[in-house]
C-alpha cells in the first residue's frame, strides 16, 4: 500500500511555485520600471509656467526662485520652485538653459568634482555635499565678500579663484574654471537644487531655517 506523498516533498509543487513567484516577481519589475521613469522624466519649460511639479524639473528652473520647506506629511524636506528672477541678469530661453546645464554637467564631470563633493548620493565627503549647494544661506557671505550684486555671480568668482575666496579650513585647489564653466556649474547647481531627491540630505532644510532664526548653519 502506497504512502501518499507530502506537497511540501513534491517536485512538481516547488516548480509551480517557482514559475508563479518569477512570473509575479517580472510583472512587479516591469511596472516599477515604468514608475520610475516617469518619476525621473525631466519637465518642461511649460510645467514650470504652469505650475507642475515634476521631480526633475526643466532645464529653465534655472529662471526660478528656489528653496526648500520641511513637508510633514512626507516627514522630509521638499523643493519649493517660487517666482521667475534674473539668472545671471537675464532669463534664459529652453534652448540656451539646456545648453548651459550641458556645459555644467560636462566641466563637473572633466574637473572631477565627485573626487571631493558629493552629487546627488555619490562622490566623496572630504568637501560639503554639493546636492542643494545652490540654497546654502552662506553664499551671502560670500557676496560681500567678492564685492558681487548676486549670488550666481559671487559663486562664479569663487569657482574661478577658489583660494582667495576660501570660507572653509579644507581649500578647494584653482581648477583653472574659466568665465562660461563656472557660468555652467552655477546653472547645474541650481538645477539639482530644485530635483526632489526625498530629503537628501537629511535636515537640509532645517539647517537653512536655524540660520534664519540667527544660528549656526551646519552644512
Amino acid at each position: 500500500m502506497s504512502q501518499n506523498q507530502s506537497v511540501w516533498t513534491s517536485i512538481r509543487f516547488w516548480r509551480q511555485s517557482a514559475a508563479w513567484v518569477t512570473g509575479f516577481a517580472v510583472i512587479l519589475l516591469i511596472l516599477l520600471t515604468f514608475d520610475t521613469i516617469g518619476q525621473i522624466t525631466m519637465g518642461t519649460d511649460a510645467d514650470l509656467k504652469n505650475g507642475i511639479t515634476k521631480r526633475v524639473p526643466a532645464p529653465t528652473v534655472i529662471n526660478y526662485h528656489i528653496d526648500y520647506k520641511y513637508d510633514q506629511k512626507r516627514g522630509h524636506e521638499v523643493p519649493v520652485i517660487g517666482k521667475k528672477e534674473p539668472f545671471f541678469g537675464k532669463e534664459w530661453s529652453p534652448k540656451e538653459a539646456k545648453e548651459l546645464l550641458h556645459l555644467g554637467k560636462l566641466t563637473s564631470q572633466a574637473k572631477n568634482c565627485m573626487n571631493c563633493h558629493t552629487l546627488l548620493g555619490n562622490g566623496a565627503y572630504y568637501a560639503p555635499d554639493l546636492t542643494k549647494a545652490w540654497i546654502d544661506p552662506k553664499w551671502k557671505d560670500m557676496i560681500a565678500m567678492t564685492g558681487s550684486k548676486t549670488k550666481e555671480e559671487a559663486m562664479v568668482k569663487f569657482l574661478m579663484d577658489p583660494s582667495n575666496n576660501a570660507t572653509h579650513g579644507r581649500r578647494m585647489p584653482n581648477l583653472k574654471i574659466t568665465k562660461d564653466e563656472a557660468m555652467g556649474l552655477v546653472a547645474f547647481l541650481k538645477h539639482m537644487s530644485s530635483i526632489d531627491t526625498n530629503g537628501f540630505p537629511r535636515g537640509f532644510s532645517k539647517g537653512v531655517e536655524e540660520f534664519k532664526a540667527g544660528g549656526t548653519y551646519a552644512h
